[in-house]
């Protein structure tokens, strides 16, 4: 397995892969891989020839007072994880290969980056899609595999590689969770053993919610006041509870069809993203 840091030599090796051994998958990631991102480099291994995973932890998607410097960082142990993946190259640029003096471009995904965690978020989601864009430039893919937990990133990042032509399929992965239902995260490794405890509350609540569609409700509002009660009763201090056509990400009053219910929240200082699909056709 190789390890390349700037984007010259990725886009070098990139090439020699896509001839060789195609279709070639990338699996991005920040870093202190767990389950969820094993689930998605095992994916890219049985779809594509050969596997790419970038480890970059980008300060461009960081607001001020966010956890830039303490986001975990176990690099040595994910490249070994790589290796025993099976994964061809780790791709993991230093912050001024990526932004050099004088970085100036940056690229926006104005409508789709607007709620949910950008309302909460400023420039975040303006960081994601230009690194994201800046990992396909250098890794060259025919596909990339990103995990429906950041299910706005998700839709996001499929519709600016729509957008922009580049002609690489975006494959969405279903979300891993603990066997209490707690969403895998990076960011799970904050919490104490007293608010992993508690962090169960927002799993526990969109399977509520999924279960209160089976059962015939159709009001959002309905649907969405007992997951913020829940959550409030775990003591987690709650950013967004929403439901949302999956496509376009706009707010659903009555659920019809597919929907997203989305959740953020703090547990203690560390803040928790979740989802779940609705769908009213499911059996009670």
């Amino acid at each position: 397995m190789k390890v390349v840091d700037t984007p010259q030599d990725m886009r070098e090796l990139a090439e020699v892969l896509r001839r060789d051994e195609a279709p070639l998958g990338l699996v991005p990631t920040m870093g202190a891989l767990h389950e969820g991102h094993r689930s998605l480099i095992a994916r890219a291994r049985e779809e594509c020839g050969a596997a790419v995973v970038s480890i970059f932890v980008n300060p461009a998607q960081f607001a001020a007072g966010e956890d830039y410097d303490t986001y975990p960082r176990t690099f040595e142990a994910d490249l070994e994880a790589c290796r025993e993946m099976g994964a061809a190259c780790v791709y993991a640029p230093r912050a001024n290969a990526m932004y050099p003096g004088g970085y100036d471009t940056w690229v926006d995904v104005p409508g789709l980056g607007a709620p949910l965690c950008g309302a909460h978020r400023s420039g975040h989601f303006r960081g994601v899609a230009t690194v994201v864009l800046k990992l396909l430039a250098a890794c060259l893919p025919h596909r990339a595999y990103f995990g429906e937990k950041d299910y706005q990133q998700l839709v996001l990042i499929r519709r600016m590689t729509d957008d922009l032509d580049l002609g690489v399929e975006i494959v969405p992965c279903p979300i891993v969770r603990e066997d209490d239902g707690v969403a895998l995260s990076s960011r799970n490794a904050y919490l104490s053993a007293d608010e992993r405890s508690r962090a169960r509350a927002i799993s526990g609540a969109l399977f509520d919610a999924k279960r209160m569609v089976a059962a015939g409700e159709r009001f959002s509002a309905a649907i969405i006041q007992p997951c913020v009660d829940e959550l409030e009763k775990a003591g987690s201090r709650v950013d967004y509870v929403e439901i949302v056509d999956p496509a376009t990400l706009e707010r659903v009053e009555t659920i019809n069809g597919a929907a997203r219910m989305a959740v953020a929240a703090y547990i203690g200082e560390t803040r928790l993203i979740d989802n779940i699909l609705l769908e009213p056709d499911d059996e009670a």
